[in-house]
């Protein structure tokens, strides 16, 4: 195989590098990608409808291919070389695919891509949206290789990708920790809006609007930012451990716990982080579950470094709840990796009982205790976690403590 060498100067050293490495444990040619998260880890743009692809090759070259109308955005990547498509005309409607392949047929021949074993993506996702509607290739990608490079060898990479998806740069941490910024701008501003009598969706739409609020100030400086932000409230919080949150019409009592829940990103880098608040007065049993929650917390924080077990780290805050009584009512993993995705359980790192796991520098991921009771309340604290050599950096570190979550609560007895 031959094919440039270099990649534009603005580019992610760091990612570029660990890509090559990737590539060549693997014993993998390129790696080819469709999904805009992973279009987004390969070249460093986050593709809005889903329809362009992305080549990174053992030697450090990148290439794209994508629709006419995201070329200025694929520009703010590092790929070289940059072909563009017509998706359709006035004078026909092709299948995507036809219009795509000769874009991607030029990428793959100035990579010097004409055979050799091409990683791609294969098996089941979770992709974050990037827009209302997004194309999603997936079955269709081996087909367009075996057409664009038919004496090439498609190989399924989905385990080099999510090694890869694991470990962020530098560059990437960066996305995170300013839309951990658009996160806290609204959690600060929206826990005014918590009382008695509001209704979960007045609720939600006043985060939203301060999430809109911090998005809006994250685009002047060239950014995409955005999120999705929930409200759950007494017995409604005690779902909030199913698959989606939901905001609904229920008014918040004087009794009831309020959890809040936000996925926030900054150009394709997303968070995941949830507050519970007690706007009311409240008894020892509330008092109770909130301490527990935040003691898992600690203990959990406490557990992270370099070389620990994922598993261990699930144990230390697990732990905390089984001995208060609760661990009935945490009924999931402590975490999993955030990043290129918001909420993905199979995303590195796993911190899960039987997660095998191992926590390394560059890693970034949730901490999410919790205490969920049927009929009763949901209690969830999520933070945002980045690891580094020398030990956990907290991203979320704001309204942490019970004088900012549950003032009547935090007065001592």
């Amino acid at each position: 195989m031959s094919g440039p060498a270099a990649h534009p100067a603005s580019g992610d050293e760091d990612r570029v590098r660990l890509i090559q490495r990737a590539l060549a444990a693997a014993g993998l040619d390129a790696l080819v990608c469709a999904l805009p998260s992973n279009v987004l880890l390969l070249a460093g743009y986050w593709p809005v409808v889903g329809t362009s692809v992305a080549v990174a090759t053992r030697d450090g070259a990148v290439g794209l291919a994508v629709p006419e109308d995201e070329r200025e955005l694929a520009a703010a990547g590092w790929a070289d070389p940059l072909e563009t498509f017509a998706p359709s005309s006035l004078a026909e409607l092709p299948p995507l695919a036809r219009s795509l392949q000769p874009a991607l047929g030029r990428v793959l021949r100035q990579l010097g891509l004409g055979r050799g074993r091409i990683g791609y993506e294969h098996g089941p996702c979770l992709e974050p949206s990037s827009y209302a509607g997004t194309n999603r290739f997936i079955v269709a990608l081996p087909d367009l290789l075996a057409e664009a490079c038919p004496q090439a060898a498609p190989t399924p990479a989905d385990d080099v990708l999510l090694d890869l998806r694991a470990v962020l740069t530098p560059r990437e941490l960066a996305g995170v920790r300013a839309a951990c910024r658009v996160a806290e701008d609204a959690f600060r501003a929206g826990a005014r809006s918590i009382v008695p009598g509001a209704s979960e969706r007045e609720v939600a739409a006043t985060f939203r609007a301060a999430l809109a609020a911090s998005a809006d100030a994250q685009e002047h400086g060239g950014a995409r930012a955005g999120g999705f932000l929930f409200c759950m409230s007494g017995a409604d919080a005690a779902l909030a451990d199913r698959a989606y949150a939901r905001s609904r019409g229920r008014r918040i009592e004087p009794g009831d716990a309020v959890l809040v829940h936000c996925n926030s990103y900054v150009d394709g880098l997303w968070t995941d982080i949830t507050r519970t608040y007690h706007p009311g007065e409240a008894d020892d049993r509330a008092r109770d579950r909130f301490e527990a929650v935040l003691e898992a917390r600690r203990a959990g924080l406490a557990a992270v470094a370099p070389g620990v077990p994922a598993r261990e780290v699930d144990r230390a805050a697990r732990d905390v709840l089984v001995r208060r009584g609760f661990g009935a009512a945490f009924r999931h993993g402590l975490g999993h990796g955030v990043g290129f995705a918001a909420i993905d359980h199979n995303a590195r790192p796993r911190l899960h009982p039987a997660s095998d796991d191992i926590l390394a520098p560059g890693m970034v991921f949730n901490l999410e205790p919790a205490v969920y009771l049927e009929g009763v309340a949901g209690i969830r604290h999520c933070d945002v976690v980045a690891l580094h050599a020398e030990g956990p950096e907290l991203l979320t570190p704001f309204q942490a403590g019970l004088g900012d979550l549950a003032p009547w609560l935090g007065v001592a007895r």
